[in-house]
């Protein structure tokens, strides 16, 4: 990444409350709401693709919700993990919060690996160009 030095933040608190955990890791190392790359999961995105992005609301996510109060604005960028919406008549939060399938466990590792890619690509070459690369079709 060209010399470029990287603070990963992995909040241990709940979930719902991990936007003061950034908040303070960010006041702390000084970094802008320019410069901070939040990884999620996402429901609306299927599972095995990712969409990049910045701005925007929480759409019922409450680390998202937790994220925006707590940083004060929703500008920073976004590498949103598909999940994959649940079974009709399934509970969303039972969904997220349940285990992958065997299927789904075994391409987590390469689906993780992506996603640290996605992180580099928005750190190195700037969001315009991360999307280019990486919203859309799931990539092998």
């Amino acid at each position: 990444m060209g010399g470029k030095r990287l603070l990963l933040c992995k909040p241990q608190e709940y979930m719902n409350v991990s936007g003061q955990a950034v908040a303070r890791v960010a006041g702390f190392w000084k970094v802008g709401l320019g410069e901070t790359v939040v990884v999620h999961d996402e429901l609306d995105v299927p599972f095995e693709r990712m969409k990049l992005g910045a701005g925007g609301g929480a759409g019922g996510h409450n680390g998202l919700k937790s994220l925006i109060s707590a940083l004060g604005d929703p500008g920073f960028a976004r590498v949103r993990f598909g999940i994959g919406r649940p079974a009709p008549g399934r509970d969303p939060a039972d969904y997220v919060l349940s285990d992958f399938s065997r299927a789904e466990a075994a391409t987590l590792p390469d689906l993780i690996g992506r996603a640290a890619d996605a992180v580099e690509a928005i750190v190195g070459d700037g969001l315009t160009a991360a999307m280019n690369r990486f919203n859309g079709k799931a990539q092998k």
